[in-house]
């Protein structure tokens, strides 16, 4: 029914009906929404909300993944006449998942960014939805983690990442994609003894207590291994998953703005997301795309499969707390 479908249909990103499953509207063309979902601010009913974050006021070097969120949303179109390959489930078929749109905000007024944050994914929360975020770059995940620690208390942090992002900065005000997990641990909103980094290969000598799998570790033992070792450091203690698309070694995603060589392989990423499945997640976002230097749209799609992962990931979840 495929290519009987793709004659009608059009900007499901606003026309669909049935939120549920695949999207055959042309690849190229039409209204964009990530995996073609609907564009939607009615929370009732959603179990995921993907959302946009087109902030990058907080880099220490390249900028543009403001522009992040649109071209994830773009590259996804490809993907969105398909269920996620490597699950035995399609989660877009099982899940209400819609694009919730981009959060708002005075890009002139940085201190009020924050809270305007928080409070866009407290409202999600409260909806009883998940949120998935499109970044944007990587600071937004401590206004993130607020709302989550509101929720959940300590959370454990799954992160992806060339660097750790711990680097000491006291000054809570601050807006720095490189000591936002800091601040994190320090406010309490994620529990270092069991969170883990995984891709880690800059230097930084306090990790707060975080556990560290850095990338040659990686490449060492293979992702099976690292899965159980990851496994074992989260338990089931609820899980939020932060994935810096620079985890990847530019040679995938060479369109972020700190590219650090040696790092996972996309392969290697995907294996370790869809090896995760079951583990007690409870949101997660992507972030660091930079469009600007992205010249073959690899780093979008990149970034664009990772977010499906991440929809995966909360629907297995979802799935066995159905079925107990």
């Amino acid at each position: 029914m495929a290519l009987e479908d793709a004659k009608s249909q059009m900007d499901h990103a606003f026309t669909r009906e049935d939120p549920k499953g695949p999207s055959f509207e042309l690849t190229f063309g039409g209204a964009l929404s990530f995996l073609r979902r609907r564009y939607t601010k009615d929370l009732s009913g959603v179990d995921i909300a993907v959302t946009g974050v087109p902030f990058d006021q907080a880099v220490t070097n390249r900028p543009g993944t403001r522009l992040g969120p649109r071209a994830i949303r773009e590259a996804s179109s490809l993907q969105a006449p398909d269920a996620p390959y490597g699950w035995p489930f399609d989660v877009l078929s099982e899940r209400v998942i819609v694009d919730y749109g981009d959060l708002a905000f005075d890009y002139a007024n940085i201190p009020a960014f924050p809270g305007a944050l928080t409070e866009h994914i407290r409202g999600i929360l409260q909806a009883g939805a998940a949120s998935v975020v499109l970044g944007g770059d990587h600071y937004i995940s401590f206004p993130i983690l607020k709302a989550y620690a509101e929720v959940y208390g300590p959370v454990s942090l799954l992160q992806f990442d060339a660097h750790t992002d711990t680097w000491a900065d006291d000054d809570m005000a601050r807006v720095d994609h490189g000591t936002m997990f800091y601040k994190a641990v320090k406010s309490g909103l994620v529990d270092p003894a069991t969170s883990v980094q995984v891709g880690i290969r800059t230097t930084n000598a306090d990790t707060l207590g975080v556990n560290i799998i850095d990338a040659a570790e990686v490449h060492r033992i293979g992702p099976q291994a690292v899965v159980a070792r990851v496994r074992e450091i989260l338990g089931n203690r609820p899980c939020y998953l932060s994935f810096d698309i620079d985890a990847l070694d530019p040679a995938f995603a060479p369109g972020t703005g700190t590219p650090v060589w040696g790092g996972l392989t996309s392969a290697q990423a995907a294996a370790m997301l869809r090896g995760l499945a079951g583990i007690n997640i409870r949101g997660g976002d992507v972030v660091e795309v930079s469009p600007p230097f992205d010249t073959t749209g690899a780093t979008a799609i990149a970034g664009a499969h990772v977010a499906t992962e991440l929809l995966s990931l909360l629907g297995w979840r979802m799935r066995q707390e159905s079925e107990e």
